[in-house]
Parts: C-alpha cells; structure tokens; sequence
C-alpha cells in the first residue's frame, strides 16, 4: 500500500506519479511472469499474488489521481 508521504508526493509533483505508476506496472508484470514461469511452492504463489493485488490497488489510487 503507498503511504501517505508518497500519496502526497504523487498529488504535488505529476512526474513522480507517473515514474511510480511505470514501475508498478514493471513489477506487475515480472511478477506474473515469474508466476508463469516458475515452480514456485503454493505458499509462494499465494504471496506473489497477494502483492500483484495490493499493487494493483496502488496503480488504481495513481490512475484516479491524474483525473
């Protein structure tokens, strides 16, 4: 989840956000490509995912802040 220094961050300076917005999305994606790639334990599949979640919600907060 983003704390609120860097939600404040992301309000002032529209740049940030979208430098931040661009690495989730990065680590979004090489996440699911470990997922698709790996033989990871149920336990670490279960993590993995739980992080893609949170991080989307992050991405989604980013998104409604450029509106």
């Amino acid at each position: 989840m983003l704390d609120a220094n860097t939600l404040t961050t992301c309000k002032v300076n529209s740049q940030i956000r979208d430098l931040k917005i661009k690495n989730i999305e990065h680590a979004i994606n090489e996440a699911e490509k470990m997922i698709r790639e790996s033989k990871m334990s149920q336990q670490e599949l279960i993590f993995l995912k739980k992080k893609i979640s949170d991080s989307r919600q992050d991405l989604e907060i980013l998104y409604l802040m450029k509106i």
